[in-house]
């Protein structure tokens, strides 16, 4: 690990995207890491575009602001890719996720990255198991799939503290099935 990686999430209001940067934060914690982690919206009403900000570091984080040069950015809602400018200072080895049909070569092409790109289809994942579009848990599967910025095991551990009985289960099992799902 270098010595912090910025994650940058994009998403829409609605789709859990503080929520997954604030269970990425707690599952690098879980493992001693240092973090730092919040959200960045206007008008909050669900469907509004939003990003949230995981910053995890072995040393002390001193910094404040948003996260201008991510090495990780998350995309939760593919449409906001053509709304924002979702690569906009992400490091050339750095790494893209998004949640998407398409394959990692094909959404590639339409971007202005040299980053790696990994994808997965997160909605279905959702829909199938969670009967709703919160893609937060399945897109956190593939992040640790791609990035292995934390252990799996530690993801799982949040989700079972943060959601309870059925809730958690569902949400476990929509991690595992996008971290064996992604398409890297």
């Amino acid at each position: 690990m270098r010595e912090m990686v910025e994650v940058r999430f994009h998403g829409r209001g609605g789709q859990g995207v503080v929520t997954a940067s604030r269970l990425l934060a707690e599952a690098a914690l879980l493992e001693g890491k240092r973090v730092q982690g919040f959200p960045a919206f206007g008008a909050e009403r669900e469907g509004a575009p939003i990003r949230a900000f995981t910053r995890i570091s072995s040393n002390p984080i001193r910094v404040r602001s948003q996260i201008y040069t991510p090495d990780v950015v998350v995309v939760l809602d593919p449409t906001v890719i053509r709304a924002e400018k979702v690569t906009e200072g992400l490091k050339d080895d750095g790494w893209l996720i998004a949640n998407t049909t398409k394959e990692p070569e094909e959404l590639k092409a339409g971007l202005a990255t040299k980053a790696k790109v990994v994808t997965v289809d997160a909605t279905r994942i959702a829909l199938e198991l969670l009967g709703a579009p919160r893609v937060n848990t399945p897109i956190l599967g593939t992040l640790v799939k791609a990035t292995q910025l934390v252990k799996l095991d530690s993801v799982i551990k949040v989700v079972k503290s943060t959601f309870s009985g059925r809730l958690a289960e569902v949400n476990i099992k929509a991690v595992e099935r996008a971290y064996h799902e992604a398409k890297i």
